[in-house]
């Protein structure tokens, strides 16, 4: 009757021994979820970062969209308000010219019934237009070059161009006349710089020893290196040193020259 016993407590010490085996295997199970389960919220946070930051851009570009929106709606007003000057500019010039016109009829008319009086051109001065009475016909050439000036300060270059061609064609040896003619070339300069070059070039070889000549030179290398010819720029800011040692535009084409390299 004493046999069993130590069998009874050798199964118990067995099943003891199962039982914690079954506990830490299930630890370990809930370990591994654990840890699994961190992982997975630790894609799923990145993940929603990631979506935020997504979300955080397409939010600053549709602003920058708006903000764009907003300017280029103001600068198309800007320019039609531009437009709508200029048009009544042109419809005063236009007036203005039509009165003139009539005026002129008005004398031309009264002093064909008038014997012609003799034309003393020494009254005028050289380069100045006559009129029949022997006095100054038109604008004189300061009047002429300041209306010229004043279209090419507000951005109405087609008619700065004619003003400043006009003042040459009358005044072609008045002291402003490399003025006029730099002025061409800048109202060019925005809109074709072929053009520009082409004056700037006229102005350097018609009016070497004028203060815009330099200034012509500085331009011209200016546009080489706008279209990438830095050979032909560097000669252009070269002989601006060279023959105007002294301008304000020696310095600048020195300084362009170190950036660009000798």
């Amino acid at each position: 009757m004493t046999r069993p016993l130590p069998l009874l407590f050798g199964l118990g010490l067995i099943a003891g021994c199962a039982l914690k085996g079954d506990v830490r295997r299930v630890e370990l199970q809930v370990e591994a979820l654990r840890v699994e389960r961190a992982r997975a919220d630790s894609q799923h946070a990145a993940q929603l970062d990631t979506v935020r930051a997504l979300l955080a851009a397409v939010q600053d570009r549709i602003a920058a969209q708006q903000a764009y929106l907003v300017q280029l709606r103001g600068d198309m007003k800007t320019d039609l308000l531009a437009v709508q000057q200029q048009l009544v500019s042109v419809q005063e010039l236009t007036g203005q010219s039509q009165q003139r016109l009539t005026e002129l009829r008005g004398r031309l008319e009264e002093q064909a019934r008038q014997p012609l009086p003799a034309l003393d051109t020494t009254r005028a001065g050289p380069g100045v237009p006559v009129g029949p009475s022997g006095n100054p016909a038109g604008p004189g050439p300061d009047q002429m070059y300041d209306l010229a000036y004043q279209q090419y300060r507000a951005s109405r270059y087609s008619t700065a161009r004619l003003g400043f061609r006009e003042f040459m064609r009358v005044f072609p040896t008045n002291e402003r006349a490399p003025d006029a003619l730099y002025f061409i070339g800048e109202s060019f300069a925005g809109e074709n710089p072929d053009s520009a070059a082409a004056v700037y070039q006229q102005v350097v070889k018609t009016y070497p020893n004028s203060s815009r000549a330099p200034s012509a030179l500085y331009k011209l290398g200016l546009l080489a290196e706008q279209r990438g010819d830095k050979a032909a720029a560097r000669q252009y800011f070269s002989r601006v040193i060279g023959s105007y040692p002294r301008s304000q535009e020696a310095n600048l084409a020195r300084d362009k020259l170190q950036r660009l390299g000798r």
